[in-house]
């Protein structure tokens, strides 16, 4: 399962999260496909759901455009809205799996007030699952203050637990972390999808 950060390195996240480094000195940042700098810095810290769609879909080895290409399909499908202070609302779920599904043949269910073993018994070799976590699972041993807000891609369960991809995580909660669901359920907001491998 390919890994990648919402930010162009994944070395680069926890200076960024961490230690409010500028998302524009990683080079990497021009692999997104973003002309400008500051619309990069906009939206980089909002594309976690992008972000574990590029995954999957480069998992399951089907084409799609760079992140800033993807992000300007999500927003003519309505997946994000941008408000007039300034603020986006987004990722909304369901123009997401209409979006995903008539452009690139990816099967959307979303899934609401439902537990996080719930959700991760819906794994299997053709499905994952996006669901709702506070970003502060990238640190699962302190204490959270909130659930949601953030996206993270799960992509198997076992021993108790569940494997995961974080876009915004920091090692050893970054790429291939695995936590068990009574930790996860602090962070999740009992929402998410499943995306099905296209037939």
């Amino acid at each position: 399962m390919p890994y990648y950060s919402q930010w162009g390195s994944p070395e680069w996240v926890a200076a960024i999260v961490g230690n409010n480094a500028d998302p524009c000195d990683d080079p990497g940042w021009q692999r997104s496909g973003f002309a400008h700098a500051d619309d990069y810095r906009f939206w980089a810290k909002r594309l976690c759901g992008l972000t574990c769609l590029e995954s999957a879909l480069d998992y399951w080895g089907v084409g799609h455009a760079p992140r800033a290409g993807l992000l300007e399909a999500a927003l003519r499908h309505g997946v994000y809205r941008v408000r007039e202070d300034g603020g986006v609302d987004g990722l909304i779920y369901r123009p997401f799996a209409a979006w995903v599904e008539a452009d690139f043949g990816v099967r959307v269910e979303v899934m609401t007030d439902e537990g996080i073993e719930a959700s991760a018994a819906r794994l299997n070799a053709d499905t994952l699952a996006i669901v709702s976590v506070s970003p502060e699972i990238r640190y699962p041993d302190r204490p959270n203050a909130r659930t949601g807000g953030h996206l993270i891609l799960l992509h198997g369960r076992g021993d108790g637990g569940v494997w995961f991809h974080n876009p915004s995580g920091v090692a050893p909660y970054q790429a291939d972390a695995w936590l068990p669901y009574a930790t996860v359920a602090r962070f999740h907001a009992r929402r998410g999808m499943t995306l099905a491998r296209p037939r």
